[in-house]
């Protein structure tokens, strides 16, 4: 399930970031008496009584002032809104309605539903009424709350939460989400496009024409696979303009919801150290993961072995992708797409595979008495029992008597067993040292 987004919006110097930093639980945004501080905007997951969303603080509506800042902070802040599941429009009680706080407020009252208005610098709440005035803004009624010493900012979050969707799938359909992401321009568009048989996405030339992270389902052999189209990925330093931010995190948001994910390489180009980090983090999140290397009919000086080479040089710059499968495709020509679907399906399961507790213990028998645990003088390490506990991704326990004491390169060595003995091809592999515990004596 994707998290909701919540955008936080006003005129300067309400109290927008103050807000931000009272639920994300940090100073993660500048705060200062100054208006206009805060230009870019602030992106962090935030929890309320067990519920996880993600916040977005934004800067400052200045209206009437046409100068390039300014008008780049109301773009700005229009994106956001268009982009959110919620919007709470912060606006100061000490110091009244002002002109900018109608104007943000005639722009919301198409999606009066989806605001929250916060009353803000209410630090002593107690008979105080100033709040009330901000009724007349027509968004219903105002939440009073004080950022700075966080006065009823829980009533304030009970509130969000209550508004917030929550966002459902039918139980009684097998449904795989597969998010297809990559660097801008290198075909990600053009191979879901492919798979699905028609035009569903924006192909072009230019790159980065796909802005918002597209959902687009598909039945392949009774399962749903559910392709969700994502913008390109910049390095965070070249992103100059608010579109290129809010794809990005859309582009966050859909791997989140995935269970696959599907990484798109231009084959001209090879894998981009931005691209390499993106995989990662989807790996080190559950994800699974497929590696294609798209515009394979134009890469130059193809030969036999090149895709081999390939591999070779991805593994050795990232010794995850040894369990990831590679797949070099031609949206254009068709070449081998049609094998990203059966490797879409197979990985999926591969997150789900159980492996029973008799068959864990024996291959890592069989990966004990091959190599031995690094041991330290007067410190016998030894390795008892293993079982799995959990999947989506399969994640296997094991009981030792000094956790403490494994190097993460042994881990690295007992994970490759596990998956030359069991595949989980694309399918990450966790594996958890638990100290034995000692039995207690009953007198």
């Amino acid at each position: 399930m994707s998290l909701p987004t919540i955008a936080i919006v006003g005129r300067p110097n309400v109290g927008k970031s103050t807000l931000f930093n009272r639920f994300v639980g940090g100073r993660q945004a500048i705060v200062d008496d100054r208006p206009g501080v805060t230009r870019d905007r602030n992106f962090a997951k935030a929890d309320w009584a067990g519920n996880e969303f993600w916040l977005i603080d934004t800067g400052g509506w200045v209206t009437g002032e046409k100068d390039a800042i300014s008008t780049g902070i109301r773009q700005q802040v229009t994106t956001a809104i268009d982009s959110a599941d919620l919007i709470l429009f912060v606006v100061d009680v000490m110091a009244g309605i002002h002109p900018a706080d109608e104007e943000v407020a005639g722009i919301l009252r198409g999606r009066a539903d989806e605001v929250v208005l916060v009353a803000n610098k209410m630090d002593d709440p107690r008979g105080n009424t100033a709040h009330t005035e901000f009724y007349s803004l027509g968004l219903g009624e105002p939440h009073p709350v004080s950022a700075a010493t966080g006065k009823l900012s829980g009533d304030l979050l009970d509130s969000v939460l209550r508004k917030l969707p929550h966002l459902t799938t039918s139980e009684d359909e097998e449904q795989i989400g597969v998010a297809v992401i990559g660097r801008p321009n290198s075909g990600k568009s053009s191979i879901v496009n492919r798979l699905l048989g028609e035009d569903r996405s924006v192909v072009a030339p230019e790159a980065g024409t796909t802005r918002d992270a597209v959902d687009s389902p598909l039945k392949y052999h009774g399962i749903t696979l559910n392709f969700i189209d994502t913008a390109g990925l910049r390095k965070k330093s070249k992103v100059a303009d608010d579109i290129e931010f809010y794809s990005r995190v859309r582009t966050e948001r859909a791997i989140e919801r995935a269970e696959v994910a599907v990484l798109v390489v231009d084959a001209q180009r090879g894998l981009q150290m931005q691209e390499l980090k993106i995989a990662e983090s989807a790996w080190e999140n559950g994800c699974g993961l497929i590696v294609a290397f798209n515009k394979w009919d134009l890469a130059e000086e193809k030969e036999t072995n090149t895709a081999l080479e390939i591999r070779k040089e991805v593994e050795h710059r990232a010794p995850f992708f040894e369990g990831v499968p590679f797949v070099f495709t031609s949206a254009l020509t068709g070449q081998r797409i049609r094998n990203l679907l059966d490797l879409i399906v197979t990985v999926a399961e591969n997150r789900s595979n159980r492996i029973s507790t008799s068959e864990v213990n024996r291959v890592l028998e069989e990966l004990v008495a091959r190599n031995q645990p690094p041991q330290k003088p007067g410190k016998t390490v030894n390795i008892m029992f293993g079982s799995q506990i959990g999947v989506k991704p399969p994640t296997f326990a094991l009981v030792i008597n000094r956790p403490d004491v494994i190097p993460e390169s042994y881990v690295r060595y007992l994970r490759r067993g596990f998956r030359n003995a069991w595949g989980f091809e694309g399918a990450p592999i966790r594996i958890k040292l638990k100290r034995k515990r000692k039995k207690v004596l009953k007198r």
